[in-house]
């Protein structure tokens, strides 16, 4: 288990990390945490996953925000390097979304992107 601080590496808002201990406490399970992973596939190429998850792997990293712990694997944080994680509740969904500044574009729902 790794556990790093860099601030610029990714970041939380305080809506999303409100969200994840709201999820928390629905699951009554506070060793939880928001797992964030970036998979191929998605109308942009790359597409956005979340979980909450209790196992760390050996190249996971390990953010805490606010109360909330965030894991992000190795591979996705080189593609999520700089990102913000944050919780939108709309008309359209209620939802963590990434604001990416890798991303050269991404799909109309948030949920996928291409570099």
């Amino acid at each position: 288990m790794n556990q790093i601080s860099e601030a610029s590496a990714v970041s939380m808002t305080p809506a999303a990390a409100a969200r994840v201990q709201d999820l928390l406490r629905e699951e009554k399970n506070p060793n939880l945490m928001l797992r964030l992973a970036i998979s191929g596939g998605g109308c942009s190429g790359f597409s956005y996953a979340f979980s909450l998850d209790g196992e760390r792997t050996a190249d996971d990293r390990v953010f805490e925000f606010h109360g909330a712990k965030l894991i992000v694997d190795e591979t996705s944080l080189d593609l999520l390097n700089g990102s913000q994680i944050d919780f939108v509740d709309d008309l359209m969904a209620k939802s963590f979304r990434v604001v990416n500044p890798n991303a050269a574009s991404t799909c109309g729902c948030g949920t996928s992107f291409s570099l």
